[in-house]
């Protein structure tokens, strides 16, 4: 959603931020919205009085329903409101339908079946009430610099909180209105256009917005104070212009907050032409300051604590990832906010170069040394899928669902190369399926792999189902074969208590030799695992992954010389760890005791002596050797291993434990 608030979350990111119908199951997840309803139309007809701290109006809706024989529905909305009435086609309900649990329930007037239009109004009054201990702030009444200000954040469960709606993110309405009655003190501010503006002669005016593209209800908003508006034009065809407004506190608009707001216009190019046209061209985007710590991706006007540009970038690439497309549940919000965040850095590699984007992915990854409180990937705890939805906090773990999911999109745009990377986001903001609708990790990642032609299973399930991190360690030496060329053996060896166990990742080697530096890159899919390379030229230096595309920790890097490689005595070493669930790592020598190279094999063997798996058959030059066992089809219990070379034997017992 959006940026949250330093203030309330402090152990989270510096910010957070808080879609045609895509056929998406809208009770996949729990939620507390009517699935027996699909909405079609939003209308917020609101009286705000601040004196009292009240509302009263009514909402109109339109929906369809998705069942035969319907006779009741329900709509989501806290007891702290008083229901009024309630109309179905235009018929007034009797008795008037209250709230219970946070529903209105609603006996219909007749009996509708599959795709009946149903129109509901409910008119109804109160003080709205933040009932959710850990929402943002779902309908405020404040003040900035002694005047009054109002603004609404409802993502994720705020909506009922002060007005009534279907509550999931899955249900798209087709288009919304909101018209705002106040006192004519405030400027008045929504999703959409303003297509009228009305001084009732009361001390009231009424400002009429409308919104013609689908909305998640959430997006709904209103923002009102005496704002001081600075314009400007999107020229996003020759001679074709969208409005930029920008609401800002009149105090507060001055010449630094007017450079950052200049920004959004080359934003809006940018992110033009890396996801296509602006998903709401038709009418505008801005921005409208409110009293938080942070902003939110409100459709056409995102609400704004703060004007920095990361923020701005942050919200403004929201209205293609989070509005025009939105996460399918609360589960997949790893989609709006992961590539919000990472279009941070995309923007300022455009604007500055390809050294900001590497210093802002760094910092995603490792933190800000000078700002403490910056959550980053390496704190992740838990899998950047969603596991407790119940938990706002959860939702929005500054650490996972901003910081480690961007920094996903980075190690996938290595995977999967430059231009298959961007026609795939540029897709994927344009399919037909998800635009204006809802898209779940399962449809991302299908969409990765028709585009690519790989099977991207290993990395989605390690980086959005799975935890943690890889941490390498780099064994490597090289042997002199004349002529000026060398092979250079590295082993590199994961340590992690991670799920899963290991990492699988194409990693960068890089080799510096005394003319030139060679980069070579491996297929890293093993927890210790031997590669070799030849090139030309002394080897002086290696380095793992040295342009930083994978999260990672790099725990030693050793250059093992010829005389410190070669061991004295075959060795067979206990292997570690020990018991182990799945996979164990095996280190065994080979001495330099004849000219030729020796045969070696090594099995494995049950608690009964039968054989079970050969895991080495292989011709060896002396040297310190490592492989690895995976007990993942075999039972828990006592193994051995055995080491046959040449005349040497040893056996040692493991424990594996499931």
């Amino acid at each position: 959603m959006f940026l949250l608030s330093i203030t309330l979350l402090a152990q989270n990111k510096y910010y957070n931020c808080s879609k045609l119908k895509s056929g998406f199951v809208l009770n996949k997840v729990n939620y507390p919205g009517d699935t027996n309803i699909d909405v079609n139309f939003y209308k917020l007809d609101l009286n705000v009085f601040y004196e009292n701290k009240s509302i009263s109006g009514a909402v109109t809706i339109l929906a369809e329903s998705k069942v035969n024989n319907l006779e009741n529905v329900f709509l989501d909305l806290q007891d702290n409101f008083i229901i009024h009435s309630v109309k179905i086609n235009n018929n007034i309900i009797t008795p008037i339908p209250t709230i219970t649990d946070a529903k209105i329930n609603i006996s219909l007037d007749r009996i509708y079946n599959l795709d009946e239009e149903i129109k509901i109004e409910v008119e109804y009054s109160g003080i709205p009430e933040d009932s959710n201990p850990e929402s943002f702030g779902s309908f405020i009444f404040g003040t900035q610099n002694d005047n009054p200000v109002v603004w609404t954040l409802s993502e994720p469960y705020g909506t009922s909180e002060w007005w009534p709606s279907k509550d999931t993110p899955a249900d798209k309405a087709d288009s919304s209105e909101v018209w705002i009655t106040s006192d004519k003190f405030f400027i008045s501010v929504s999703n959409g256009v303003l297509i009228d503006e009305i001084d009732n002669g009361n001390g009231t005016k009424t400002y009429k917005w409308k919104n013609s593209y689908p909305i998640a209800h959430y997006l709904i908003s209103l923002a009102m104070t005496n704002y001081a508006i600075y314009e400007h034009a999107f020229e996003y065809e020759p001679n074709k212009f969208m409005p930029v407004i920008h609401y800002n506190y009149p105090e507060n608009l001055n010449d630094s907050r007017k450079a950052n707001l200049d920004k959004t216009i080359p934003m809006l190019e940018i992110f033009t032409e890396l996801y296509g046209p602006y998903p709401f061209i038709k009418e505008k985007y801005g921005h409208a300051e409110f009293s938080w710590g942070g902003g939110m991706e409100h459709q056409t006007i995102s609400s704004m604590g703060s004007f920095g540009e990361n923020i701005v970038a942050h919200e403004l690439v929201h209205q293609w990832f989070g509005d025009k497309i939105t996460c399918s549940d609360w589960q997949n919000i790893w989609l709006n906010e992961g590539f919000a965040t990472y279009s941070e850095a995309l923007f300022l590699e455009s604007f500055y170069g390809k050294d900001a984007y590497d210093a802002q992915i760094n910092i995603e990854m490792n933190g800000n040394p000078n700002i403490a409180w910056i959550s980053y990937a390496k704190q992740a705890e838990g899998t950047i899928f969603v596991q407790d939805i119940n938990s706002v906090n959860e939702i929005f773990n500054g650490a996972r669902t901003y910081a480690k999911a961007a920094v996903v999109l980075h190690m996938l745009r290595r995977v999967l190369g430059e231009t298959i990377f961007f026609d795939i986001l540029k897709s994927y903001a344009n399919h037909p399926e998800f635009s204006y609708g809802n898209a779940s990790t399962d449809d991302f990642q299908n969409l990765c792999e028709t585009i690519s032609g790989k099977d991207l299973d290993y990395f989605f399930n390690q980086w959005i189902y799975g935890e943690g991190y890889p941490k390498y360690s780099i064994f490597w030496d090289y042997l002199d074969m004349g002529n000026n060329f060398y092979k250079v053996t590295t082993t590199i060896t994961q340590q992690s208590q991670s799920n899963p166990i290991f990492f699988t990742m194409p990693l960068d080697v890089k080799i510096i030799t005394q003319n030139v530096d060679t980069t070579f890159t491996i297929f890293n899919d093993q927890l210790s695992q031997e590669f070799e390379f030849v090139l030309e030229g002394l080897p002086n230096e290696l380095y793992l992954d040295s342009g930083n595309w994978i999260l990672k920790d790099i725990l030693s890097t050793v250059y093992v010389t010829q005389s410190s490689k070669i061991p004295e005595d075959f060795e067979l070493t206990q292997n570690y760890p020990n018991p182990f669930n799945p996979i164990t790592i095996i280190n065994y020598s080979i001495p330099k005791i004849q000219s030729s190279d020796i045969d070696v094999v090594i099995k494995i063997f049950d608690n009964l002596g039968k054989e079970v798996l050969k895991l080495v058959d292989k011709k060896h030059s002396p040297g310190i050797f490592s492989t690895n066992f995976n007990g993942s089809t075999f039972s828990s219990g006592i193994y051995y291993y055995s080491i046959k070379a040449g005349n040497y034997t040893k056996t040692r017992k493991m424990v594996l434990l499931k």
